[in-house]
């Protein structure tokens, strides 16, 4: 069912998906990757992690890992 939406403004998404109206394609326009070590993922207020020795390896082989095409 079609609709009309007036002017609207998002500052930060981090995730997730909002449709106004009418959806064609869903798709990503943006694709990032993080990489951190043990325990350096996480939030909270008074977190206590403890770890021994650690190694992250942050090393992406592929030429390729998810395609975004941009119609």
């Amino acid at each position: 069912m079609p609709s009309l939406v007036g002017k609207i403004k998002v500052d930060s998404i981090s995730g997730g998906v909002i449709n106004f109206g009418d959806v064609i394609k869903i798709s990503p326009i943006n694709i990032s990757k993080t990489v951190s070590g043990s325990g350096g993922g996480g939030v909270g207020d008074n977190q206590v992690i403890s770890n021994g020795s650690s190694v992250t390896n942050g090393t992406d082989t592929g030429l390729s890992n998810q395609n975004v095409i941009d119609d």
